[in-house]
């Protein structure tokens, strides 16, 4: 009896020494699988990205804005990737106008109980947006149905679609101008590579706005009169 108590403790003990090692090995391999996601979207994604990028610095110069949405993490990156423009990203400049059409909780409410969940994006674009601004939809699988609806009414208002998604893009690829579609069927890993594309987005638009910020600058100066 007391050998079998000394062996089922030391079984015990066994299995739980083993835990960290397994646990250790669940969060080297999931760093491996972002970090893998992230090298084929540089590889696949990368002229998508710059396109993306442009077409945005384009728009805010003529006076537009970035309007974001999607659905629970999609709705946190957008409230993200908004900060970015409007506070600041790396470097200090203007603020720059951009928006997430999720953090209005009395509009998403009141819009959800008497129109329909569906509509929470639709009414707002509709209300808000403007000839030149650019609507980035977020959406894992590319197929939730207010995405959907809200990326309709941008396109009847004649605005610019950009589209984040995963590998088969849903049906989110027939209804955007421009589609980046993270080569992976993993939620997490989507989610993962979306944040580093707003990212890369918020960089890209940064250093535009300082280059036209250093050239104003320095017109002023070679125009101002010397004393």
């Amino acid at each position: 009896m007391a050998t079998d108590a000394v062996d089922s403790k030391k079984t015990a003990r066994s299995s739980a020494d083993e835990k960290p090692v397994e646990i250790k090995e669940q969060v080297t391999r999931e760093i491996e699988e972002s970090i893998s996601v992230k090298k084929d979207l540089a590889l696949q994604a990368a002229e998508r990205i710059a396109e993306i990028a442009l077409a945005v610095v384009e728009r805010m110069k003529a006076g537009g804005k970035l309007i974001i949405f999607g659905n629970g993490g999609s709705a946190a990156d957008a409230q993200h990737i908004a900060a970015e423009f409007v506070g600041r990203y790396q470097c200090e400049r203007r603020p720059l106008p951009a928006i997430a059409l999720t953090t209005n909780a009395s509009s998403l409410t009141a819009i959800g109980n008497d129109y329909g969940f569906e509509e929470t994006f639709s009414r707002q674009i509709l209300a808000l947006a403007n000839a030149g601004d650019v609507i980035l939809a977020i959406s894992t699988s590319g197929n939730s149905p207010n995405v959907l609806r809200g990326l309709t009414a941008a396109r009847q208002m004649g605005l610019l679609t950009v589209g984040l998604t995963g590998r088969s893009g849903g049906g989110m690829r027939v209804f955007v101008d421009l589609c980046l579609c993270v080569p992976s069927d993993s939620t997490p890993r989507v989610q993962e590579a979306h944040i580093l594309v707003g990212h890369i987005l918020s960089g890209i638009v940064e250093r535009a706005f300082l280059s036209e910020a250093a050239a104003s600058r320095s017109a002023h100066l070679a125009t101002a009169p010397r004393r």
